[in-house]
């Protein structure tokens, strides 16, 4: 579980992060310095919690192992395999599921902006 969260609040902080990044970036030189500094203060805020949940996912990580040399202590070879498989798989499954999701959202927005045009 705990997991779960860490790599979600990592990829909802990343994408916010480079949404951030990505409106500095599209702001012109006539665009109100009030907004600039309000930009790059939210992209420190949100650089500074990406590192924060990074160090999460590194102690989620050192539990990780914990838990697993416990389990590896009572289960058979084969079901520790699966165990491990599982383990690796899960963050890997989760990133994608919320990459996919990204992805959809973006192919709503934009058949919305062209039902918009027309």
């Amino acid at each position: 579980g705990d997991l779960d969260k860490v790599v979600n609040l990592l990829l909802s902080l990343s994408g916010r992060l480079a949404r951030v990044e990505t409106a500095l970036d599209s702001l012109g030189p006539h665009a109100p310095d009030e907004d600039k500094v309000a930009l790059q203060e939210k992209q420190r805020l949100l650089a500074e919690q990406l590192e924060d949940a990074k160090e999460l996912k590194e102690h989620v990580g050192r539990r990780e192992e914990a838990v697993g040399a416990m389990v590896a202590r009572y289960l058979p070879t084969e079901h520790l395999q699966d165990y491990q498989h599982f383990v690796k798989m899960k963050s890997a499954l989760i990133a994608e599921q919320r990459e996919l999701e990204e992805k959809i959202k973006l192919g709503q927005e934009q058949l919305r902006c062209l039902r918009e045009s027309l």
